[in-house]
């Protein structure tokens, strides 16, 4: 119907059967939804997001805001929001269009259109705030159901997305003439180089630049060229379908390729494949978007951007119109307007600027032309302009908008780059960045097709040499167009006779924002413009305000008496269009969401019947029942064992960090509140991390192996937390310090052998060592063999008693498990889990980081002041530890509970008052029935908790409070002397 034949690089000879809301059509391989449809004369694809207005194409690529669609796939696959102008055809696509009730040609409610005057900008913050309680019930739900976009998909998605790292000299986002350039210059160089375009086809604006020739080769031909130059370069990866969504420090950019949405079927590979690129130089061709005109009605199906008008035409032969009426604010108005009358097609153009430039043109132009307005009811069929003091109405099927070009400056923005305003251009355009990155071409305000080519020579010459390689002369490419892209342009409304009040002249078309609703925000006392966006929702769409933005700073300055670079502009996030949350996880979906991890000792304990429990990512034995016994007869038995005979525990998920380096022990210096320059080798010591506003970060024990290796332990939550402050402050404080970290936790076994018995049980085991009490004294390390394996052994006890670590490679954990428990056996050895290491640990006092702190416990809190270096100049935190608060005596501090009645067990969390009321003085931290006492116990953290030992309080539970005598936190052998057993 609209489809001109011998056009366009869509294969005619290739027919594609596709059904958009259940009507069968026709298109050809190469089109995308949007231009199959417009061949098949649709241009009704949607209905507005508040107004439920009739809504039509209005772009070519990523800057659609209307014809959003929900395409259906094979495998029950249903994906909802996809503009159909980068829709790729394929053979039985089925697509719907989206937020209309019943259909597009009769939505009921388009009554919103007629109540528009009852819904301005920002009406919902008045409208529904009473009765409070209403909105969650009744308002929330109803307004969802008349205002949004798709229906989100209720089944699990079946599709495989991957993830990608990947390293080069030089990233060029955008393959268009510009990037096509730097990137063939910098290549050449011999540099690793990743050219990556959203598009199918890399060749950016030169596809549909018929007119224009390169070096005496068509703009098209010159293109393919290009590309398969750099197709055949060892050096070059070539990213077609890939978005650059976001830009993120260090030049380091996310890329999104679609590889199997433009596909039939089911997906024979991963559907997407997320990239982290790092780049040691950015080039950004990103390119320009035509900016649309604001005039009344200019929102109805058949009105579009002038640009995408000619994409269709000579991307996909496809003519939007017969009867064209454009009008344009630019001369790039004129580009278009020439090519569509070359095709056959009838044109009026209409030059909003008072005199049209003088130029011989075949059709009929407009000058100092005004906008009053459009008809129709499902497409425009026509429009009327003033001009010479009178009113035409001019029947037409298709009206195209050109108000100028916007650089796109998404990820420029986003790289923390500055912006400064281009008066010529009508526009802001990259002034500096923060990163090792450039804009070129029409990304920069320079629209010629010479002006880009040269742009990507330089910045591509640029980018190899900085990166160390030395450019080869490459000519910069001379071009010749018949029609330039030109001067001109206009932002903010166009001026008409007609009343504003009572007219709708949109400016973004997704959330349906007028001139008049960002009028109104000013006359309320919104002049940021930041408040404006978010007062009106003008830019907060899912094109993120590509059309919108520039408009929207303009009536917001003309509004506040302000120039525009003076409005400033707002805050452009990642991504830069929608990217799937498939792509976002890549691999880290069902089971691998939440990946379980298993010590080596696992399915030993599994065979023993041991319930286990989640600790961060792992999985841990809690306790190991016999026979009938509940959790606390098990535990019970377990700590009975532990200090009557022998315990064994594994304590594998222990985050574990070697730490080298001829400045190792400086390194850990500045971090831990501990001196550990003077720690002898072979010795091990309780460190305390804290964070910089001085409150306890982490726990664990480092044993000095040599002058320059550290071993050392940390929580089972916070070693990923841990070894990322420590790398932090490695690489942004101390960059000058010889020092190596290295993850180790998965590389070793820990199996702690704890009670009288522990030395006795491990003596014909180990080999290469004397660990003789003597020789082996409490807080020591030492390497040797066990059963054959490397050993690493520590003598620390988490229980109170004589105790050992065994850290043996993961590989030998199960086998020397196995060897010690069964020489444990004839002695009592019993295995233990995590509920009887906590009873055990609390009957001594020992905190456990995360239950005894909560982000809010220093180091003397805690009862730790001890661990602090006397004689540190400093370490992380100190400086805030001098501060008074941190020294006030009303602080929390840990405390022993012992309930009145032995057999009262406290909750967790309950809140600690005086003997008669009054405020919370604290809480309880830890709570268990300890079996070696024979009664409760509890650790609590109490305002001035050690002045009140021996004081009475009330902790608050359901069904009354219990009385409590605060003690000293150590409970069971307080001199410790089953240390040294």
């Amino acid at each position: 119907m609209f489809r001109l034949p011998k056009r366009g690089l869509v294969d005619h000879g290739a027919p594609l059967s596709f059904s958009f809301d259940g009507r069968r059509l026709t298109g050809l391989a190469g089109d995308t939804l949007a231009s199959a449809l417009l061949a098949n004369g649709v241009h009704l694809t949607g209905r507005s997001f508040k107004y439920h207005r009739p809504r039509g194409i209005l772009g070519a690529w990523a800057d659609e805001p209307n014809a959003l669609v929900t395409v259906i796939r094979g495998g029950g696959r249903s994906t909802p929001n996809l503009p159909a102008t980068q829709v790729e055809l394929f053979e039985n696509l089925v697509a719907f269009s989206q937020n209309r009730e019943p259909s597009l040609e009769r939505d009921r409610w388009s009554i919103n259109d007629r109540l528009g005057r009852f819904l301005p900008a920002g009406f919902y913050y008045k409208t529904f705030m009473w009765p409070k309680s209403f909105w969650s019930r009744v308002y929330e739900p109803r307004i969802r159901a008349v205002a949004g976009l798709g229906v989100a998909p209720e089944q699990a998605d079946p599709d495989r997305y991957e993830h990608r790292y990947a390293h080069c000299e030089v990233l060029v986002v955008g393959a268009g003439p510009a990037g096509l350039s730097a990137a063939l210059t910098a290549a050449e160089s011999g540099c690793r180089v990743v050219v990556c375009d959203d598009r199918p086809l890399p060749g950016g604006s030169l596809l549909s630049a018929a007119s224009a020739t390169i070096d005496g080769l068509g703009a098209r031909e010159w293109a393919d060229t290009a590309v398969a130059r750099l197709s055949s370069m060892t050096n070059v990866t070539l990213l077609p379908r890939t978005t650059a969504f976001g830009y993120y420090p260090h030049n380091l950019l996310g890329l999104c390729e679609r590889l199997g949405d433009h596909l039939p079927g089911e997906p024979a590979g991963p559907r997407e494949r997320l990239w982290s690129v790092r780049a040691a130089r950015v080039i950004l061709a990103t390119g320009a978007l035509e900016r649309p005109l604001v005039f009344p009605d200019n929102d109805r199906p058949g009105i579009m951007l002038a640009d995408a008008a000619r994409q269709y035409l000579q991307l996909h032969g496809v003519a939007v119109g017969r009867r064209v009426v454009i009008v344009t604010a630019h001369d790039a108005g004129y580009r278009s307007a020439h090519e569509l009358h070359a095709a056959g097609i009838q044109v009026v153009l209409a030059d909003t600027r008072p005199a049209a430039i003088a130029r011989s043109t075949p059709f009929r132009v407009i000058p100092d032309a005004r906008i009053e307005g459009t008809r129709g009811t499902l497409r425009v069929s026509a429009i009327t302009i003033s001009h010479t003091g009178r009113s035409e109405r001019i029947d037409c099927d298709a009206v195209l908008m050109c108000g100028g070009f916007t650089p796109s400056i998404h990820l420029a923005s986003q790289s923390r780059g500055t912006m400064a305003w281009d008066a010529e251009v009508q526009a802001y355009v990259p002034a500096g960045s923060a990163e090792a990155e450039c804009s070129i071409g029409a990304a920069a305000g320079r629209l010629e097709l010479a002006d880009a080519l040269a742009d990507g020579c330089r910045a591509g010459r640029d980018a190899a040499a900085a990166a160390g390689f030395a450019a080869r002369r490459i000519g910069t490419p001379r071009a010749s167009v018949d029609h330039s892209v030109g001067q001109g342009g206009i932002i903010g409304a166009l001026p008409h006779g007609r009343d504003p009040a009572k007219v709708k002249a949109f400016v973004d078309w997704q959330n349906d924002v007028t001139a008049r609703d960002i009028m109104l925000a000013t006359r309320e006392g919104f002049r940021s413009i930041e408040h404006v966006k978010r007062y009106t929702t003008t830019g907060m769409a899912t094109d993120q305000g590509k059309l919108s933005n520039l408009n929207s700073l303009a009536i917001t300055a003309a509004q506040t008496g302000r120039p525009v670079e003076a409005v400033g502009f707002t805050t452009f996030r990642p991504p830069y269009t929608p990217v799937t949350f498939g792509a976002l996880a890549g691999a880290a979906r069902r089971d691998l969401f939440d990946p379980v991890r298993q010590t080596p000792i696992h399915d030993w304990a599994v065979a023993q019947g041991a319930v286990f429990e989640d600790v961060g990512l792992w999985k841990r034995a809690r306790y190991f029942p016999r026979a009938s016994e509940d959790m606390q007869a098990a535990v019970n038995r377990e700590c009975l064992a532990v200090r009557g005979s022998a315990g064994l525990f594994d304590a594998s998920t222990l985050g574990k960090i070697e730490i080298v380096g001829a400045d190792a022990a400086t390194f850990l210096n500045r971090l831990y509140v501990n001196a550990w320059d003077r720690l002898a080798i072979g010795r091990c010591r309780y460190g305390v991390l804290l964070r910089e506003d001085g409150f306890i970060l982490d726990d664990g024990v480092i044993g000095r192996l040599a002058a320059d290796r550290f071993h050392a332990t940390t929580t089972t939550g916070g070693a990923a937390r841990v070894l990322a402050t420590m790398e932090d402050y490695l690489q942004t404080e101390w960059p000058d310090l010889d020092v190596w970290l290295t993850s180790v936790t998965e590389q070793w076994s820990v199996i702690a052998v704890q009670g009288p018995h522990a030395r006795e049980i491990l003596t014909p085991l180990v080999q290469g060592l004397d660990i003789s009490a003597d020789a082996f004294p409490h807080m020591s390390i030492g390497e040797g063999t066990i059963c054959g394996a490397a050993l690493r052994l520590m003598r620390v006890s988490f229980t109170g008693e004589l105790g050992f670590e065994v850290n043996v490679p993961s590989s030998h954990g199960h086998a020397v498990w196995e060897a010690i428990w069964r020489i444990g056996q004839p002695l009592g050895m019993t295995a233990y889990g995590t509920e009887a290491m906590h009873v055990l640990r609390a009957e001594k006092g020992y905190i456990i980081v995360g239950q005894e702190t909560d982000g809010t416990v220093t180091a003397d809190d805690a009862g730790l002041a001890w661990a602090i270096g006397k004689t540190k100049r400093d370490f992380v935190g100190k400086r805030s530890l001098a501060r008074p608060a941190m020294k006030a005596p009303d602080r929390k501090q840990l405390v022993g509970l012992r309930t009145l009645d032995p057999a009262k067990l406290l909750e967790e969390g309950a809140q600690i008052v005086g003997p008669d009321g009054g405020p919370s003085l604290g809480h309880v931290t830890s709570s268990y029935y300890s079996a070696n006492l024979g009664r409760s116990i509890a650790l609590a953290l109490v305002r001035g908790g050690r002045a009140l030992e021996g004081h009475r309080l009330r902790v608050a539970m359901p069904g009354g409070g219990i009385e409590v005598d605060v003690t000293n936190p150590v409970l069971f052998d307080p001199k410790g002397k089953r240390l040294d057993g």
